[in-house]
C-alpha cells in the first residue's frame, strides 16, 4: 500500500509519526507510553502498570463503566485493545474511514481521561490474577522473565508478579497514570487516509487532557553471562528452552535484515539449517530464532520444544551450525535464497494499515527514527556474507549469553547441553 510519512512534533510535547496511505478504507490509531513495568515506582507493587491498562477502558469523563465505553466503541464496527510491556503501555484502535475524528475522541477519554476507582480495581485484580495464573501453565512463556532475570534485567517472574497484586492501591494506579501519562511522554503513529485531515488530527491531539510531564528514557540493563536456568516442572514431558546471546549496543536496520537473513537460513523454513535439518530427522517439531534491538542492547534469541531423549542430539546440531556460521560456512546459495525471501515477505507486508503502522511503531517507539519501507528492498540487496559473519561472532562471543528451560530433566543434563553450544564457539 503506497504511504507517506511525516513525523510531527507537537506543542504539547508529545510526537509521533502520521502516515497518509490514500488507499486505506480504515483508520489505524496507536498511541504509546513509556509507561510498563520498569517505570514502577517500586518492585512491591510491580503489576500496577498492568493492572492501570486494564482499568483504562473503564469508568472515564463521559461512561460509567467498561460496558458502556465498549458499546459505544464499537457500535460501527471499530476495535480497540492495549497491552503491557517492560517498557510500554499501548493503546490501539482502529475503525471505518468515516468515524475516525469519533474514535479518536474515544481514544482521549481512555488514555487522558480515566476515572480509576475501587470496584474496578478489585474486578481488574481478579482479572489479572486469572492471566498471570494462566500464563504459568505456558511453558514457553515461563523461560523468558527467568532467563531476563538471570542476565540481569530488572523484571519478575509470573509467580513474583503475581504476588504484587494486593499491595497494590488505587492511588499507586492513579499515581502510575499521572507520572507516566503525560504529553511528552506519548508517542502516536496514525495510519489512514489523511488527506485533508492532518491539520484537524494536530489540533486534536494537542488539546488532550494531558499535563507536560516527561519524556521517560528507557533504562538501560547491566547484563552479564549465566549459567543455566531449570525451572522444573515434574509434569513437564518434554523440554522448553530458550536462550540468548545478547551485545551492549543497538543494531542498525541494515545489520537487523542481515541477522533475519541468518534467522532464515538456521529456522525460517523446512529447509533451514537447524529446525528444517531437525524437522527431517524427526528430533523436534518446532523451534526459531529471532533478534531484537532497542536502544541499549540487542538480543538473538532461540527458543523451542523437544522431547528430552531428542535434546542431545538437537543441541549437538545447533552446536555445530552456529559453529559453521561463526567460520564463515555459509552459502551464497543460502543467502540469496534468504534475500529472496525476504523481499517477498516485505512485498506482502504493507498490505494493510495496522500492517504499516506496525512496522513503523517497532523502531519509532524505542529509538524515536525510523527507516522508511521503501528503503527495505535496498537493505535486503545490500546483505553480505561478511556482515552476517561478523554479526554473529559478535553476539555469540559477546559473553553475555545464557539457557533457560522447563523440564523434569536433571539440572546436570541442561548443564551439559549448554557445554556443547558454548563449546562450538
Amino acid at each position: 500500500m503506497k504511504h507517506s510519512i511525516e513525523e510531527i512534533h507537537l506543542k504539547s510535547g508529545a510526537r509521533g509519526l502520521l502516515i497518509d496511505a490514500p488507499s486505506a478504507g480504515v483508520m489505524n490509531i496507536k498511541i504509546v507510553f513509556r509507561a510498563g513495568n520498569k517505570f514502577v515506582r517500586k518492585p512491591e507493587i510491580y503489576e500496577v502498570a498492568h493492572l492501570m491498562e486494564h482499568m483504562a477502558f473503564g469508568k472515564n469523563a463521559e461512561y460509567k463503566d467498561e460496558q458502556a465505553y465498549e458499546s459505544e466503541f464499537t457500535k460501527n464496527g471499530a476495535y480497540h485493545n492495549a497491552w503491557t510491556s517492560d517498557c510500554f503501555i499501548a493503546y490501539e484502535a482502529e475503525c471505518a474511514d468515516f468515524e475516525w475524528q469519533r474514535i479518536l475522541e474515544l481514544q482521549e477519554l481512555a488514555v487522558a481521561k480515566p476515572i480509576f476507582n475501587e470496584e474496578e480495581l478489585n474486578a481488574e485484580k481478579g482479572n489479572v490474577r486469572s492471566e498471570l495464573t494462566g500464563y504459568q501453565n505456558d511453558y514457553a512463556r515461563l523461560i523468558w522473565p527467568k532467563l531476563q532475570q538471570e542476565l540481569g534485567e530488572e523484571v519478575l517472574t509470573y509467580s513474583e508478579r503475581l504476588k504484587t497484586i494486593s499491595n497494590i492501591e488505587l492511588k499507586d494506579v492513579r499515581n502510575h497514570h499521572r507520572r507516566t501519562h503525560t504529553a511528552a511522554n506519548m508517542q502516536f503513529i496514525i495510519t489512514g487516509n489523511l488527506r485533508g485531515r492532518k491539520r484537524k488530527i494536530i489540533d486534536m491531539l494537542e488539546k488532550w487532557d494531558l499535563k507536560p510531564g516527561e519524556k521517560f528514557e528507557i533504562p538501560m540493563s547491566a547484563f552479564v553471562g549465566t549459567s543455566p536456568v531449570l525451572i522444573r516442572r515434574k509434569d513437564a514431558a518434554n523440554m522448553s528452552f530458550g536462550f540468548s546471546f545478547i551485545i551492549p549496543r543497538a543494531l542498525s536496520p541494515k545489520e537487523q535484515y542481515a541477522m533475519s537473513c541468518l534467522n532464515h537460513i538456521l529456522n525460517g523454513t523446512m529447509r533451514s539449517k537447524i529446525f528444517g535439518a531437525a524437522r527431517k530427522r524427526g528430533i523436534v517439531y518446532g523451534m526459531g530464532s529471532n533478534t531484537d534491538s532497542d536502544k541499549w542492547s540487542s538480543t538473538w534469541d532461540f527458543d523451542g520444544e523437544v522431547n528430552s531423549e531428542n535434546a542431545a542430539e538437537l543441541f549437538d546440531l545447533i552446536a555445530v551450525e552456529l559453529s559453521k556460521v561463526i567460520n564463515g560456512d555459509i552459502s551464497e546459495a543460502d543467502i540469496n535464497a534468504a534475500k529472496t525471501y525476504a523481499l517477498g515477505r516485505h512485498q506482502m507486508l504493507a498490505q494493510t494499515a495496522d500492517q504499516i503502522s506496525t512496522y513503523y511503531m517497532r523502531d519509532y517507539i524505542t529509538t524515536g527514527t525510523y527507516e522508511p519501507l521503501t528503503e527495505a528492498p535496498k537493505m535486503i540487496d545490500a546483505i553480505d556474507k561478511s556482515t552476517i559473519v561478523i554479526l554473529a561472532r559478535e553476539f555469540m562471543q559477546s559473553g553475555i549469553s545464557g539457557l533457560a528451560a522447563v523440564s523434569n530433566m536433571n539440572k546436570s543434563l541442561l548443564d551439559e547441553l549448554w557445554a556443547r553450544v558454548l563449546g562450538a564457539i
